[in-house]
């Protein structure tokens, strides 16, 4: 099993406003979808599933496990919640969204639990999204490096999360980005625009292109139509040597998301 390189992000998007997005995108010819338990979408995102009319075994659906539910007791309780609600009687990857806060639940107890899942046939895949290195090595200590498929972090032009990546690569673990587009201050910037000028292609493309060049897998989110498309094209752009070390160039270990009491000992 793998990790689809391009999938639709979820996040912020409820209601009519998330249906109306996976259904576009999956007229569009996209079929990897992501959400979390926390976002309060699943049951909206399992409602556009359906109305889509695409075969479940055409998708890949990830979903995550919020920090309330990380204890033994709880954990596959709330995976089969999350499926209810996805209409579906398994997701194709389910990650811990952030490691337990204070570490009230061990990284080894929730790891283990999430385990158990994918044992059950819940899950087809587990793994980890906001894990430093520390708690990675205590995540592959817990249930073998082989059982984490990804370790899903902000990962964009200003911050380019090096020594996670290393690490992540070192044991095998695939990366995959989150907030690739630094929540649209990428497409303002003028080395991208440079480089999107110089290929047609649009700000967004050439972030996306970038990050999926180095490996990473990238779930971009829109509302709107030609956003969606647009960005499913990156995919088929690629950019030269030039433009990758521009890019890296960028990096300044500028980080957007770091909720206080959430918020793990960054690398």
């Amino acid at each position: 099993m793998t990790i689809p390189a391009f999938g639709l992000g979820t996040f912020r998007l409820q209601d009519d406003v998330v249906i109306h997005s996976v259904k576009t995108a999956l007229e569009l010819g996209y079929r990897t979808i992501d959400t979390a338990q926390i976002y309060e979408n699943e049951a909206a995102v399992g409602q556009a599933i359906a109305e889509s009319g695409v075969a479940r075994d055409e998708l890949f659906v990830t979903t995550k496990i919020w920090v309330e539910n990380l204890s033994v007791d709880k954990l596959i309780p709330s995976l089969k919640e999350s499926l209810v609600k996805l209409r579906t009687d398994y997701v194709d990857l389910t990650l811990i969204h952030w490691p337990s806060p204070g570490a009230s639940v061990s990284v080894k107890e929730s790891m283990q639990a999430l385990l158990a899942a994918k044992e059950a046939g819940l899950t087809r895949q587990i793994g980890i999204s906001n894990f430093p290195i520390a708690l990675m090595k205590e995540a592959i200590e817990a249930v073998g490096v082989e059982n984490i498929a990804t370790n899903q972090i902000e990962l964009h032009p200003y911050l380019q999360n090096e020594q996670v990546v290393k690490f992540a690569r070192e044991q095998g673990i695939h990366i995959t980005s989150y907030m690739t587009l630094a929540y649209g201050e990428a497409l303002k910037d003028g080395v991208i625009q440079a480089i999107a000028q110089k290929h047609r292609a649009t700000p967004a493309q050439v972030v996306l292109a970038w990050a999926m060049q180095l490996g990473y897998a990238v779930i971009p989110s829109s509302t709107k139509r030609d956003n969606l498309a647009g960005n499913l094209q990156a995919q088929d752009l690629q950019l030269d040597s030039d433009d990758m070390d521009k890019i890296h160039a960028l990096d300044r270990r500028h980080r957007l998301v770091s909720p206080d009491g959430l918020a793990p000992a960054w690398d």
